[in-house]
């Protein structure tokens, strides 16, 4: 997998290299115990076909699943701070679709419940990318059957399904794309790295695979193919009073771990930096709000280092030692 060192004269401040800053250890499992927290499922409010067995990351022995360690996939999907990031982009470029949008409207609680539905996908991200695979299509077919009962009308009348290919693509591009953008923003860049075309080529091509198995059509290849894909949908998208309202929820979002604002403020900030320019011009980002936005990106880029090693020995290093590797380094 190539990469290419970047010169000094085109690196800026949060380009560079982090120092290796350590927190004393009772801090860090504090750290930890919030990040686990934050991510994980909640038996209270995730439904009972999310919550009725764990994941199983550790067996059986040498299962590689959907990817692998040689994938880039693995390589993206590894890195909190992006994906976390990416994920808040992912949603807040989600409600520019209304057809995608009505399912979320319709058929949630996202008022009451919009971090369960994070936790979810976060989850079903997770286990497709690391789980082995039998796992992995479990949770496939879990969340196929549950897009069939996701249907309705938009308010000016036109029929939806979650389980619509083009819908199913929506949503996959717009998940990717964020993901590999978060990547290259709070990893490769810091380690004073690049991804090359055919790396970006070869992620999409990857991942396509797992559109596919849920039912997308015509799921682009590279990432000419995903830039070509934005610019044919977008006459169908507008930011409407749908769009500001699940926004407005997101900002408002509790997260029930100490720390839970300033963690909501740093990603909600570090994702909405990745918005492409198209996207935030159809949002209306104000100056302020695109300030602010880049100063949480600063300090998601500077936390980065800590939040990595706080969760050194998760679901990655996990799915290493299943296949007898050492983890990847933090």
């Amino acid at each position: 997998m190539a990469e290419t060192t970047v010169s000094p004269r085109r690196r800026r401040w949060d380009n560079t290299r982090m120092p290796a800053v350590r927190l004393p250890d009772s801090l860090q499992a504090r750290l930890r115990a919030a990040l686990v927290g934050l991510i994980s499922r909640d038996p209270k409010t995730d439904g009972a076909q999310w919550t009725e067995r764990l994941i199983d990351y550790d067996s059986p022995p040498g299962d590689a699943g959907l990817f692998g360690p040689d994938t880039m996939t693995w390589r993206v999907h590894a890195d909190f701070p992006g994906m976390m990031a990416g994920g808040v982009c992912a949603l807040m470029l989600q409600t520019l679709h209304p057809r995608a949008l009505a399912g979320v409207w319709d058929h949630s609680n996202f008022r009451q419940d919009l971090l369960g539905r994070l936790r979810r996908t976060t989850a079903f991200v997770a286990g497709t990318s690391y789980a082995p695979r039998a796992e992995a299509e479990r949770l496939i077919a879990l969340v196929g059957r549950i897009h069939e009962k996701v249907r309705g009308t938009t308010p000016d009348g036109q029929p939806y399904s979650a389980a619509d290919p083009d819908l199913l693509t929506w949503v996959h591009v717009t998940e990717m794309w964020s993901f590999l953008a978060g990547y290259e923003r709070y990893r490769s860049r810091q380690g004073g790295i690049v991804l090359t075309p055919a790396d970006r080529d070869r992620y999409f091509l990857e991942t396509s695979r797992l559109a596919e198995a849920m039912g997308a059509e015509r799921v682009p290849k590279s990432a000419a193919g995903v830039e070509a894909y934005f610019r044919r949908v977008r006459p169908q998208l507008r930011f409407d009073e749908r769009s500001h309202t699940v926004l407005q929820v997101l900002r408002s979002i509790d997260l029930p771990v100490p720390g839970g604002v300033l963690f909501r403020e740093v990603f909600l900030g570090a994702g909405a930096v990745l918005l492409p320019d198209w996207a935030a011009g159809m949002m209306g980002r104000s100056r302020l709000r695109k300030a602010r936005a880049a100063a949480a990106a600063r300090s998601l880029s500077l936390a980065a280092p800590l939040l990595r090693r706080a969760l050194a020995d998760g679901v990655v290093a996990r799915s290493h030692r299943r296949l007898g590797l050492p983890p990847p380094p933090v």
